[in-house]
């Protein structure tokens, strides 16, 4: 009795995933700004109606699209941790951002669907937040080992600035102190932001070896929340 079930839900699983595989195709050669459920049923030969069955509007396509791409992501950057799990802090930071890194260089324009401008129209929900937090997550694990093992180093906080970097800390990671809190929010847009200067050519003329160069800044990214594989003590 269960088979009949099993075929619709299998037929259903295969023609959502064309749907944005054709998708993805468009965000390449288009742009998210372009995408159109109308030019994605006509390149699957499906006719509109029977489109909207599985995305009822170009906004919830869209949406699948952007939990896919940070859910990705998160697989590879935690991939990259779990295979340097015994490493030092400091190893396993570089390993997170360089897996951010050849993840986002394979995946160009999922990455200017994530953190590329922000498509007219279109306001993320709530139910990306999840898929989006990993790499974050992820971070921030590895500074708490660090705290619990050789210690980190609290970076400078401005006295005017303490309110919010304890509003911070209190949003993302309570057990953090503020110091390191707010450093890890200014670490976090930094790597999106080297990565982003390599992906979208502003490193062009300027940056000759990427990767060496890319590896020494994710290392004064973990210096600069605190990190350091010599033992501290402000922990």
């Amino acid at each position: 009795m269960s088979t009949p079930h099993s075929a619709r839900a299998r037929a259903r699983i295969e023609v959502t995933a064309a749907i944005k595989d054709e998708a993805r195709r468009q965000l390449a050669s288009e742009g998210a700004t372009k995408l159109s459920l109308r030019a994605v049923a006509r390149e699957l030969g499906m006719v509109s109606s029977a489109l909207y069955r599985y995305f009822p509007s170009r906004d919830d396509l869209l949406t699948a699209l952007i939990i896919d791409a940070y859910d990705s992501l998160g697989e590879a950057a935690e991939a990259a941790a779990e295979a340097v799990c015994d490493a030092t802090p400091t190893r396993r930071w570089i390993a997170v951002c360089e897996a951010v890194r050849a993840w986002s260089l394979t995946h160009p324009h999922e990455y200017a669907l994530i953190y590329g401008s922000p498509v007219p129209g279109y306001t993320a929900p709530q139910s990306t937040i999840p898929a989006a937090s990993r790499v974050g997550l992820l971070l921030i694990g590895i500074v708490r080992d660090a705290i619990k093992g050789p210690g980190v180093t609290f970076p400078p906080l401005a006295p005017e600035l303490r309110p919010e970097a304890e509003r911070l800390a209190a949003d993302i990671a309570p057990d953090l102190p503020p110091e390191v809190a707010a450093a890890l929010v200014a670490a976090w847009a930094q790597l999106f932001g080297l990565v982003g200067f390599e992906l979208f050519g502003q490193f062009n003329r300027v940056v000759e070896d990427r990767e060496a160069f890319f590896r020494h800044a994710a290392g004064q990214l973990a210096l600069g929340v605190g990190i350091s594989d010599r033992p501290s003590a402000r922990r």
